[in-house]
């Protein structure tokens, strides 16, 4: 992938703008396909069905587009948890939102992404610790409503746990083509999630849809 262009200041290129929508699209199409690295403007314009250079008229270099692409991506994240965290069952809720697969590969497109630009391995680092934040403002509150005390079971290692097994199953599965294990992994989970809430219902994360 060729290095970021210096093209001048942004010109009028809304954020709004359907074509400035469009590559953002396209570079997340070519990134769950074929990598990070296959992403070029050229190959971001023929993938939206736009010209070359409508990129860098919306963007001023190449790390500006992986940054627009990233923060749509986490602020939709930040919307989902608040609507699981909102919803009759909050632990399902985050168990389902963590275990979407698209979500969990581009995930590990930018992280290896971020091994060499710094500027999007900043921005990550702070998307993450904001979304945890979040996250553990609510667990507080549901946990202790379902008699779990932090003593017996913190809420920063609930977090942890629960977003880290499921990410670690789709990885596996969907990166090594591994399977051995989820099955049982899954159910033991489910299992203590209904303990807690119930059989999954309707308000769950499958039935929410963040646009």
């Amino acid at each position: 992938m060729p290095r970021s262009h210096e093209k001048g200041p942004r010109r009028i290129g809304t954020d709004t703008s359907k074509t400035r929508a469009a590559l953002l699209d396209a570079v997340e199409k070519l990134m769950l396909e074929e990598g990070y690295a296959s992403v070029s403007s050229r190959r971001v314009a023929a993938k939206a069905g736009l010209k070359p250079q409508l990129v860098y008229y919306y963007f001023r270099t190449m790390d500006d587009l992986f940054l627009a692409v990233f923060r749509r991506r986490a602020e939709q994240g930040l919307k989902r948890q608040t609507l699981a965290m909102a919803s009759a069952q909050p632990l399902w809720a985050l168990w389902d939102l963590s275990r979407d697969p698209r979500g969990t590969a581009l995930t590990m497109e930018f992280i290896a992404l971020a091994n060499h630009r710094k500027a999007i391995r900043a921005e990550i680092a702070s998307a993450a610790e904001r979304f945890r934040a979040e996250q553990l403002e609510g667990l507080k509150a549901v946990l202790g409503r379902y008699g779990i005390s932090a003593e017996q079971c913190p809420p920063v290692v609930f977090a942890v746990l629960l977003s880290s097994i499921s990410r670690f199953l789709v990885i596996e599965r969907v990166t090594l083509g591994m399977s051995t294990g989820h099955e049982e992994t899954v159910t033991f989970v489910e299992d203590y999630l209904s303990r807690l809430e119930g059989e999954r219902r309707l308000t769950s994360m499958r039935a929410m849809r963040v646009k």
